[in-house]
């Protein structure tokens, strides 16, 4: 195997000692600027790189960032979001010269206590944040810690910590529209965890569009993203009376395991209840039926995440950027109550 290329040999190729090539590498003075070309380009010639430990010692950074997921690891393994969003921020960390520390996290306190752990092991120079909820003493610890953050689908988070959020509202607003437009007027809703600020948010817009449109908003049961709370949703919403014509699930794994459930037990997809999700995963186009949903870009969320971190930890301020919003795509699960 190739051994690597150190600034021991571009010292000895160049003819200079190991501290001027370290300082003509690391852009420091004392180092005239003839020589600096020459040590440059002798680096060049031999495939001399930076190690990720020489660069975290001459400029006292880990060149990582962490990410804590506070999810069941089962669900993890069914959730496209996060591969999404992962892939999002990858791109733009490995342009930058950095690397992801990716964590798995049960409970919020198992999730506090990551966070801690890898400030504590000087391990990262950031974080990110997901899954914000309300309220998020994530905040106040990355404050008090002294580490910049970027919340992902939050409201501004004020001193030292940026925030990157896609508007669901008027997706929300053209998804809720279209099943009132097919004649629907008792509307469920599955929602995420209710602490999750992204899960109240749709709540809330699904209860005020409701509202402004003069129809009672029908009722509402708490999941937590998983196929397995969307089919349970399903059995306790269908032996309701009158049960709901129409059903909108807070992300597209709770529609599937809804339409699922509602099949198991005889009923008709969209003849007898109309369902939506909301994420636009590749495979609601291939469910059967397919499912209307409101699509995201997680991809391009971690991609304004990682600029905007990176952006911090160059010295910029704390910033709130909203990416495109996300659209409505109307597939076969929804039609006209029966």
């Amino acid at each position: 195997m190739k051994q690597r290329v150190t600034i021991v040999d571009v010292a000895r190729d160049a003819g200079v000692s190991i501290a001027t090539v370290s300082a003509a590498l690391n852009d420091r003075p004392g180092v005239s600027e003839p020589t600096r070309k020459r040590i440059v380009a002798t680096a060049k010639r031999l495939g001399w790189s930076p190690s990720l430990r020489g660069r975290s010692l001459s400029q006292k950074r880990a060149f990582s960032v962490g990410l804590v997921i506070q999810r069941n690891p089962s669900v993890i393994a069914s959730d496209p979001f996060f591969a999404g969003f992962i892939s999002g921020v990858e791109s733009v960390l490995e342009d930058g010269g950095y690397a992801l520390v990716l964590q798995v996290a049960p409970t919020r306190q198992r999730t506090i206590a990551r966070y801690r752990q890898l400030a504590a092991d000087h391990r990262v120079d950031g974080v990110f944040l997901t899954d914000v909820s309300i309220p998020d003493t994530r905040f106040d610890l990355v404050r008090r810690l002294g580490i910049p953050a970027v919340a992902i689908n939050a409201r501004p988070g004020g001193d030292g910590i940026s925030s990157v959020r896609q508007a669901h509202e008027p997706a929300i607003d053209a998804l809720l529209h279209h099943l009132v437009d097919l004649g629907h007027r008792r509307i469920a809703h599955v929602s995420g965890p209710k602490d999750y600020i992204h899960a109240h948010d749709r709540e809330t817009a699904w209860r005020e569009y409701l509202s402004g449109a003069r129809i009672r908003p029908g009722a509402c049961v708490e999941g937590d993203f998983s196929l397995a709370s969307g089919s349970r949703a399903a059995a306790a919403l269908l032996r309701r009376r009158p049960r709901p014509t129409a059903v909108f699930c807070a992300n597209d794994l709770m529609a599937i395991g809804f339409i699922a459930k509602a099949t198991e037990l005889g009923f008709s997809v969209p003849g007898d209840v109309s369902v939506a999700g909301y994420d636009g995963i590749d495979f609601g186009a291939y469910a059967r039926p397919s499912l209307t949903t409101v699509t995201t870009a997680p991809h391009v969320l971690g991609e304004q995440a990682a600029r905007t971190l990176l952006a911090m930890l160059d010295g910029a301020p704390a910033s709130h950027v909203d990416t495109e919003p996300a659209s409505l795509v109307v597939r076969a699960s929804t039609g006209p109550p029966t």
